[in-house]
């Protein structure tokens, strides 16, 4: 999927950076439109299908999250879209917002654009594969977790994941049994610290592992020390 036939929506009202942006990926081989807000890139999702959404937060009007809220709740195709935040620094409230709203992954302003072309490609590696092919690494019940391809499966069918809930995933099934501090996760997931980040991402995966979130199976809190996964 990547190269030239993966198709990038770079959403940002800076003309400048929206410009560097579409050249940079461009020379990297990706096909990439630009839109200047949410409006104009609903229009162009409308009649193209993209692989990728980079999307800044701050924007007039309908801004990052409201826009990344609307493609996750839409009932069309493209609302399982990959979407890679662009934040400025110190917004971390923002960021667990973004994070909230369904976005796969942020990038914190300014950056390098050897970061940017590393994230997109992170993103874009997990292509859904057919489970058949695949070994069973974690078991929830009805549903699997692919631990080489990060990949979460029920009935056949793809759970789709952000990528902070595919690290959270990996990390704890890698260990199955293991305790870990919020600490601890926080700092591999790379969110920044606090506990409410870290409870953002947990609570967001059991709503998509566990037959009821409220009284969690497989992902459980350690009182006073943290979470632990308990796959069968």
């Amino acid at each position: 999927m990547l190269g030239e036939d993966t198709h990038i929506l770079v959403v940002d009202d800076d003309q400048r950076l929206r410009d560097l942006l579409k050249k940079f990926l461009s020379d990297k081989g990706f096909l990439v439109t630009a839109a200047e807000d949410a409006a104009a890139a609903r229009a162009k999702m409308a009649s193209v299908a993209f692989d990728l959404i980079v999307l800044d937060l701050m924007m007039p009007g309908e801004n990052g999250l409201e826009f990344a809220t609307s493609i996750r709740n839409s009932k069309s195709m493209s609302n399982t879209v990959p979407i890679l935040m662009l934040t400025a620094m110190g917004e971390t409230e923002a960021r667990i917002n973004g994070l909230e709203a369904g976005a796969d992954d942020y990038l914190v302003k300014p950056f390098e654009p050897r970061e940017l072309l590393l994230r997109i490609n992170s993103i874009l590696r997990r292509v859904p594969r057919d489970l058949d092919e695949q070994p069973v690494d974690a078991k929830m019940g009805d549903i699997v977790f692919i631990l080489e391809r990060e990949e979460l499966w029920r009935d056949n069918k793809l759970i789709r994941l952000t990528s902070a809930e595919a690290r959270l995933l990996k990390t704890m099934a890698e260990k199955p049994g293991a305790i870990f501090s919020r600490e601890d996760l926080s700092r591999i997931l790379d969110l920044g610290s606090g506990e409410r980040t870290i409870d953002v991402q947990v609570n967001r995966l059991r709503q998509k592992i566990e037959p009821n979130p409220k009284t969690p199976r497989y992902l459980q809190t350690v009182r006073g020390q943290g979470y632990i996964l308990r796959p069968e």
